[in-house]
């Protein structure tokens, strides 16, 4: 099953963890410092909280669809390219505290997409050299420099 990813920058991780708890009715499926995600059954979504600054109003990071396996990557990347899309991939790159395969693509108004395919967990929320993921918070990530 394949879902949507939204990953927000929020200010306060526990307001928010505590807020989207209580709108989907869900509890996280992964917590580590300044990192949450929830895996929401219904819509089928992927919920990143990462933690911002403390009194910036919430911005989304990235989107992304979440895959099942590393085949479904890479066919998104041959589909993208081919569709004419500049596409930047990355494998098994450590972020958001897990290792993906992964390809970007930036949207229309410098919004970074990822299809992604979790492998494992990573001990890590930095992103790797390069990479998109978990971008500082002072810049909008941009899908041409290569999460969660």
């Amino acid at each position: 099953m394949s879902r949507v990813q939204l990953a927000l920058r929020v200010a306060d991780l526990e307001r928010s963890v505590e807020f989207y708890s209580k709108l989907f009715g869900a509890e996280p499926a992964k917590r580590r410092p300044g990192y949450v995600n929830f895996a929401i059954a219904e819509p089928p979504l992927k919920l990143v909280l990462i933690e911002g600054t403390a009194g910036e109003p919430t911005r989304m990071d990235h989107l992304g669809v979440e895959v099942e396996t590393t085949d479904e990557v890479t066919a998104a990347t041959s589909r993208l390219s081919a569709a004419g899309l500049v596409t930047a991939t990355e494998e098994d790159t450590a972020c958001c505290y897990a290792v993906q395969d992964k390809v970007w693509v930036t949207g229309p108004g410098d919004e970074p997409w990822e299809v992604y395919v979790v492998k494992g967990d990573a001990g890590t929320l930095d992103k790797a050299v390069g990479s998109v993921c978990c971008a500082p918070a002072e810049g909008a990530p941009s899908a041409a420099s290569g999460c969660c």
